[in-house]
């Protein structure tokens, strides 16, 4: 989103113009976003075999899914949904890896009767898995390193009260259930959590990593995971990319050969390829003054975008209407009959009702997140590419609201 001749533009195209020809709320995309983040990790990685899973869990839309297609990536999947989406948008089965968590058994066997890359992340989904396939069919262990990080518990995955991975102190069990059963293990994986500074972090679980797949000798890939840093405040600290690629392609190399060949390195970025990409643009409906406050309410809510209610997320907000204005202080609410606030205490150019508000970095878990809470209808989704805004997604109707649903007729009952 970029200021010329005191207007904001995503690739030339005026964003007031796209709010009054789409309606408010609605999202909107920058491609050209998608595939600078997407470059920015091939170069960092550019030393070693790398391979990209997007996480579709941030952004589903079918046109973004087919957009990373387009762009070489692959897909990481959480769920047998997000493996059917991404076969419809294109992609190969062996280019997506399915990372459950306490799924029920069939769900798995379907995914391998799809045929995508099976990851195993608990003691007793590995039992029944090698009892069904013995040495049939090849999976990935998502291992526990016990590291704590990331910005936000919610979001810390690795630590040793997490759900999520197989615990590195259970090796000597895991190791006895694949030798039991011939289980062919070819890819070793972790995530230790989301918007994680710290490079030493994934170093330090990189190297666990490398450690234990010395005790699997048919491995084709490691995988770390993510939880790269985007910047949501200008003087935040962030994820240092290019530096992280210096030093852990260094090491991986080490690794490739002590291992006796080279593997690929996965890497499953969400937040980090699509947050930065959208804005969630928003009419201001009322300004009232309290006697502590001013209260900027807008036509969206939580149920367009619940990450600064559920992480404290912290969200850039924008007036797009007024950008030479006098800078005030506003808490921004939405509609929802709920405490739901998008930003306390924000200094924003003058608002007066009508304005239009962008909030950033709302690409990421956004829409996906996004739930019909107070029979509130859901936005659209609009993707700029190529200096083109296209339509991805309807603005939802209220028939939506019924969709599925069975009306009774009491007074036939």
């Amino acid at each position: 989103m970029e200021l010329i001749n005191k207007r904001y533009q995503i690739q030339g195209l005026d964003l007031l113009k796209l709010s009054e020809k789409y309606g408010t709320p609605v999202y909107i995309y920058d491609a050209e976003i998608i595939h600078r983040q997407i470059e920015s990790l091939k170069k960092s990685f550019e030393a070693v075999n790398l391979k990209i899973k997007y996480a579709c869990k941030a952004l589903n839309n079918i046109s973004i899914l087919k957009l990373f297609k387009y762009y070489g990536t692959g897909l990481d999947t959480v769920s047998i949904e997000e493996v059917q989406l991404g076969l419809m948008a294109g992609f190969e089965p062996s280019e997506i890896i399915y990372t459950p968590n306490c799924v029920d058994f069939q769900e798995i066997k379907r995914a391998v009767e799809l045929g995508v890359v099976i990851n195993i992340d608990n003691i007793s989904i590995l039992e029944q898995f090698g009892h069904e396939y013995k040495d049939s069919v090849p999976c990935c262990i998502r291992l526990n390193p016990h590291i704590m990080a990331g910005g936000n518990y919610k979001i810390s995955t690795g630590h040793i009260d997490s759900k999520f991975g197989i615990s590195i102190l259970q090796m000597r069990h895991l190791q006895r259930i694949i030798k039991n059963d011939n289980i062919q293990v070819i890819g070793l994986h972790m995530h230790t959590g989301s918007d994680i500074v710290d490079i030493e972090v994934f170093l330090r679980g990189a190297n666990i990593l490398f450690e234990v797949a010395m005790e699997f000798p048919n491995l084709q890939f490691i995988d770390l995971g993510s939880g790269f840093k985007v910047r949501y405040k200008e003087d935040d600290l962030i994820t240092d990319v290019p530096l992280l690629g210096e030093k852990l392609s260094k090491v991986f190399q080490d690794f490739c050969k002590e291992y006796g060949r080279e593997l690929e390195l996965w890497f499953e970025p969400g937040k980090y390829l699509v947050s930065e990409s959208g804005l969630l643009l928003t009419k201001v409906n009322v300004v009232k003054t309290t006697p502590a406050t001013v209260f900027a309410g807008v036509n969206s809510g939580l149920n367009h975008l619940i990450r600064p209610m559920m992480y404290d997320a912290y969200h850039e907000i924008v007036n797009l209407t007024n950008t030479e204005g006098p800078t005030r202080l506003y808490t921004v609410v939405g509609y929802i009959c709920e405490t739901d606030t998008f930003g306390w205490d924000r200094k924003i150019d003058e608002i007066i009702e009508t304005d239009i508000l962008a909030i950033k970095n709302a690409g990421a878990y956004g829409f996906t997140m996004s739930s019909h809470y107070n029979a509130r209808l859901r936005p659209p989704e609009v993707l700029i590419y190529k200096g083109k805004d296209y339509l991805i997604r309807e603005r939802e109707k209220i028939e939506d609201l019924l969709r599925n649903q069975i009306e009774l007729d009491f007074h036939n009952l």
